[in-house]
């Protein structure tokens, strides 16, 4: 019997869990055999709100017959459960205690003629700049929630699967690199405090410094959900889900122009805010295209409709092949 698209999109679905689970079957197993601790505590939000989202996408699915916010419900349930287990799967990675890369990234961004003081400087005499700047980069959750939502309740199913599997995959990348090529970031390698910025505050500063040291020096051993600190330097994953979310809602109307603008105005705080040095921005940005691509890129083989790289495709229920451009 030959698959539907609605078909195809519930093998996507299922791929998606099978990485969460292999990501949550990690954690268990480093924490098992390692000196690691999970703190259950941490889980409980996440595990509840994942269960009431599971169970709503069940009755808008089963019962009430309401497909789009189904998909919106599930795609909400599939970010929170890898938030929960990524975070821990970063505290893995960054224990692996390679050798810093905060002189050769420093170097990188002067040899590009990137100076982040100037940077800096700029933000320092013009506050309001800063701010506006500094509130976009603090959507970062806020837009996570609203890519789903948007994208499930408009009926662009396929693009919400594609923006889920890049989401993970980007994420994972971050994570894997960030292992192997770990750095402090600009506030702590270079020693600034806040007499360095002192018409702004910087949302990231030196703050996940003592989780990141901890978990290199054997001092920090617990694995959490919630509370978890964003110790990722290079690649940047704030410029790459920024770019990721601009993506996302590009073709949809009234709100593309909107997410747009609003993320390049997250990957310009990223380096102060972030405390990122540009190279770790730039190769954010490169990470999300190759996501973004790459999975569209295997949709496409396993059956679903090619899809213009940026605008949409719609897939209707009990459709192989339905495009049809917004």
């Amino acid at each position: 019997m030959m698959d539907t698209g609605s078909d195809k999109l519930k093998h996507a679905d299922r791929a998606i869990w099978i990485v969460i689970a292999g990501v949550a079957g990690a954690v268990l197993i480093s924490s098992a055999l390692g000196p690691f601790q999970i703190e259950w505590a941490s889980f409980r939000k996440a595990a509840l709100a994942v269960a009431v989202l599971i169970s709503a996408s069940w009755f808008y699915s089963a019962i009430r017959k309401d497909t789009p916010l189904a998909d919106a419900l599930m795609s909400a349930a599939q970010i929170i459960a890898f938030a929960a287990v990524g975070a821990p799967l970063s505290y893995l990675g960054a224990s692996a205690a390679f050798p810093l890369w905060d002189s050769s990234l420093a170097a990188l961004d002067h040899r590009l003629g990137l100076e982040w003081m100037a940077w800096l400087a700029i933000m320092n005499t013009v506050p309001l700049l800063h701010a506006i700047l500094a509130a976009a980069y603090a959507s970062f959750a806020v837009q996570t929630t609203a890519v789903v939502i948007v994208l499930g309740v408009a009926g662009h199913a396929l693009r919400l699967r594609i923006f889920i599997l890049s989401f993970i995959l980007l994420t994972l990348v971050t994570i894997a690199i960030s292992a192997v090529m770990p750095a402090q970031g600009v506030w702590g390698y270079l020693h600034l405090s806040a007499l360095d910025s002192p018409a702004i505050v910087p949302i990231t500063r030196d703050l996940p410094l003592p989780a990141f040291f901890g978990l290199r020096d054997g001092t920090l051993r617990q694995l959490v959900a919630e509370g978890a600190e964003g110790i990722i330097s290079f690649p940047s994953l704030h410029a790459a889900l920024g770019l990721l979310f601009a993506f996302a809602l590009w073709p949809v109307r009234y709100v593309g122009w909107i997410a747009a603008l609003l993320n390049l105005a997250m990957i310009a705080a990223t380096p102060v805010d972030g405390s990122h040095y540009f190279s770790d921005v730039i190769a954010g940005l490169a990470i999300a295209v190759l996501s973004w691509i790459a999975v569209r890129h295997i949709l496409t083989r396993i059956g679903l409709p090619r899809t213009h790289w940026l605008l949409a495709t719609k897939v209707r229920e009990n459709v192989t092949n339905t495009p049809a451009l917004t």
